[in-house]
């Protein structure tokens, strides 16, 4: 699947001349987390979320981290004293935020997303906003996806399970005793850790027309 699968395509944003008043409104009108900041030419220059916001003065949150972890330095110092008090959407946004294209696949959003800890990403087509992934349009997959089709019958299932031990969880199959009957996996053998032996379970339970599993392993 790609990005534009699953993007939002109503996305809620805001001017980096809009007051931080006005974002925050906005994240709470529309129960979200953040907003991709718009410059006048229509270009996405920023992210503001509501971590951003965690170190407003009006919360007085500065005085939640010991002094000497506050500011590194002079320009630090003045910067967070920026972020901290003005009303600004430009001055508060995280800026240059990661953006990729609608047809980048989830699998390197998801990355992304790990990779630099954020919840969100905008989605463009050419300079123009077309979407945003978040982390909730990921996990909508996961209560919708479906087991990857097996045919049916037992060695088929077998078949199929082996295959994905050796190709997906890097596990040599022939070191297994692997039987089904009626659904119901058997399997026994040498493992070399606790996670091999996890990654078994975990194999063959995604598996479609598995109905059982039973763990017979050993670590060796």
């Amino acid at each position: 699947m790609k990005a534009k699968d699953v993007m939002t395509v109503d996305v809620v944003s805001v001017s980096t001349d809009h007051s931080v008043r006005h974002a925050a409104r906005i994240m709470l009108n529309h129960r979200i987390s953040g907003l991709p900041v718009i410059d006048d030419a229509g270009r996405v220059v920023g992210i503001i979320t509501e971590g951003d916001l965690m170190r407003r003065s009006e919360l007085g949150a500065q005085a939640l981290a010991p002094v000497d972890r506050q500011f590194s330095t002079e320009e630090n110092h003045a910067g967070a004293y920026v972020k901290s008090h003005s009303w600004k959407v430009a001055d508060v946004m995280t800026s240059d935020p990661a953006k990729v294209d609608e047809e980048t696949p989830l699998p390197r959003i998801a990355a992304l997303m790990v990779e630099r800890g954020i919840k969100r990403v905008p989605m463009m087509k050419e300079e123009h906003l077309v979407g945003i992934v978040s982390r909730t349009d990921l996990l909508r997959i996961l209560i919708t996806a479906t087991f990857d089709a097996t045919a049916p019958g037992d060695d088929a299932i077998r078949r199929s399970i082996l295959t994905r031990l050796r190709e997906d969880a890097g596990i040599k199959g022939g070191e297994l005793d692997l039987t089904v009957a009626d659904g119901l996996v058997h399997v026994s053998g040498a493992v070399s850790s606790q996670s091999e032996r996890d990654a078994v379970r975990v194999v063959a339970e995604g598996v479609r027309g598995v109905k059982g599993v039973f763990d017979h392993l050993s670590l060796a």
